[in-house]
């Protein structure tokens, strides 16, 4: 009787051998797949918050000109690379959203010259854009940084629109 307890003792020390084993090994699986989500999330969110207070509209060149139902909008950008940045424009209810990159933009025009095929300012850089796609003083205007494939959320905005004749 005494060789059938000690098989049954080795059996159970066995099994919770390997259970332990299974355990810690799924743990590591576990640990492993987070840790790649955490850090991908924390990658991206780095990229963004590095560009936060660099990406600005410059409010003296941000304006409604009634008289030629036009809204200019500076957008300044700091020492930091960007893919593009999105602009979005909301007036009486109606949002429009403008794209500068690298890429010509032929719905904006250069203020003060009015030329057309529009990019995105340099870094150092802030370029003025007008649109005339609006009959209204705009309510807002925000801009987002995109940095690689990634847009950002809202770097600055916006509300209190004044007219362009103080512009002067």
């Amino acid at each position: 009787m005494s060789v059938i307890k000690n098989k049954k003792a080795i059996s159970g020390i066995v099994a919770a051998v390997i259970m332990i084993a299974l355990v810690m090994v799924l743990g590591v699986v576990v640990w492993n797949v987070i840790s790649n989500l955490v850090s991908e999330e924390l990658e991206s969110a780095g990229t963004c918050f590095e560009v936060f207070d660099k990406v600005n509209l410059n409010n003296k060149y941000t304006c409604w000109n009634s008289s030629a139902n036009e809204i200019l909008f500076s957008v300044k950008v700091g020492d930091v690379d960007i893919t593009k940045i999105v602009v979005s424009v909301s007036a009486a209810g109606q949002t429009k959203s403008y794209t500068l990159s690298d890429e010509e933009n032929d719905n904006l025009v250069y203020f003060p010259s009015g030329d057309s095929g529009v990019v995105k300012p340099g870094k150092n850089e802030g370029l003025t854009y007008i649109t005339d796609e609006f009959n209204t003083a705009p309510d807002s205007i925000s801009i987002y940084p995109v940095v690689g494939d990634q847009q950002c959320d809202v770097s600055d905005t916006i509300s209190n629109i004044g007219s362009c004749i103080l512009l002067g």
